[in-house]
């Protein structure tokens, strides 16, 4: 398959609910952040997914790599959206299932390589559950997309090594159809829970005094990609 005859089965898939049931029990990320004006700490919570985007049962099923297009239309559909570069680690340091990454350099593209991966990465978790990470890098939000001088950009980062490094630095040098086996789409509820009340993700990183909680780039203005 090409990226469009990929994104088009998955959409296709996901949107019928051909998904594992595992994958819809969000876990959740308690984060915070100093009040700039006030000096206090504000406490938050958001809830992720615990693994990658996936179709099939609990007992059958695989991780799927699509673009960001695709990845926007099935968050819409779910209520959820894409996380940021700072979400990412704040993921990675909650996860209870850490792996190493396992780099792959043929074929990079192909929907075979895409599902070895997959395979390779069960045969790693040997089916201990949680919250995962160090396994993907992600398809994130990012203010670079926006500012980027090409158009069409897609921005990718993590893929955590065992110490918490990431292998992928925020990138934008890719175009938004590219996709490889190891980016994954990480869904997060946009309802974000801010001292007990409950507030939409787009407010959060709107707001100069909570955007920290979320983001931790100069600009926290992208919310989503165009499809």
């Amino acid at each position: 398959m090409n990226w469009k005859q990929r994104d088009s089965l998955v959409l296709e898939e996901v949107l019928e609910g051909n998904v594992p049931p595992f994958l819809l029990k969000m876990v959740p990320v308690p984060v915070s952040v100093i009040d700039s004006l006030s000096g206090k700490t504000i406490h938050a919570v958001y809830y992720v997914t615990p693994d990658y985007l996936s179709v099939g049962t609990n007992v059958d099923w695989a991780r799927v790599n699509i673009t960001p297009m695709a990845a926007q239309r099935i968050a819409d559909s779910l209520h959820c959206f894409l996380p940021t570069r700072k979400m990412v680690d704040d993921i990675y340091k909650a996860a209870k299932v850490k792996l190493e990454p396992v780099p792959m350099y043929a074929y990079r593209d192909s929907t075979p390589t895409m599902y070895q991966h997959h395979l390779i990465i069960e045969g790693q978790r040997k089916g201990r559950p949680g919250l995962i990470a160090g396994i993907k890098k992600d398809v994130v939000i990012s203010g670079a997309v926006i500012r980027n001088a090409k158009p069409d950009r897609l921005a990718i980062y993590g893929w955590h090594m065992p110490d918490g490094r990431p292998i992928q630095p925020l990138y934008t040098g890719h175009v938004n159809w590219w996709v490889d086996y190891s980016q994954g789409i990480r869904l997060v509820y946009r309802k974000i829970r801010v001292e007990g009340k409950w507030m939409d993700y787009e407010a959060v990183l709107s707001d100069p005094r909570l955007k920290g909680l979320l983001c931790d780039e100069p600009f926290c203005d992208h919310y989503r990609y165009s499809y």
